[in-house]
């Protein structure tokens, strides 16, 4: 059965390490019939969660009027959300976690079962690097009913092009296929 999955991209870099296994996430997720949608956080605009819960009482509607909402519109369609994002000092990017904070207009609303899945890029820290994010993804999975479905970290990567070549990559192509 064909699923809706929706990645949220949070690397600002252009062409780096994160897209490239993002990437072969898309290429598996699309070779098994499944609509991908990716939303470089990066470059929208995306404003902090205030804390208000003005979503809460109008159905999931944020206060802000910012390109969130389009996100959380793909959200509810969504059967998988993906993370994706580079580390950066023990975390995901700012932006990726700017969006991250307003799903929280999601909890507002019933809760079907959907999947997840981490997409995660490491320089010298490698994977330990990642235990923040993963504990938060984790989290997320538990609270928001979410099916964590797989983590691919790549670490110890240094340039541009280091995960050419790379087992996570294909690691990253047979979760999209099975997910």
């Amino acid at each position: 059965m064909s699923k809706n999955i929706v990645v949220l991209f949070g690397s600002p870099r252009q062409d780096g390490n994160t897209d490239k296994l993002t990437a072969a996430f898309i290429e598996g997720a699309e070779s098994a019939g499944n609509t991908v949608t990716m939303f470089r956080v990066a470059d929208m605009t995306i404003g902090g969660c205030r804390g208000c819960h003005h979503c809460f009482g109008e159905k999931g509607v944020c206060v802000q009027k910012d390109d969130m909402q389009q996100i959380l519109d793909a959200l509810r369609k969504a059967d998988v959300m993906v993370m994706a994002s580079p580390v950066y000092f023990f975390g995901v990017t700012a932006q990726l976690k700017l969006a991250v904070d307003r799903t929280f207009a999601l909890l507002s609303e019933e809760r079907p079962t959907k999947r997840a899945a981490l997409l995660m890029t490491a320089g010298r820290g490698g994977v330990d690097a990642c235990e923040g994010a993963i504990a938060m993804y984790n989290r997320m999975c538990r609270h928001s009913n979410w099916d964590a479905a797989g983590v691919v970290i790549a670490g110890g990567l240094q340039g541009k092009d280091d995960i050419i070549g790379r087992s996570e990559l294909e690691e990253a192509k047979a979760l999209g296929r099975e997910i």
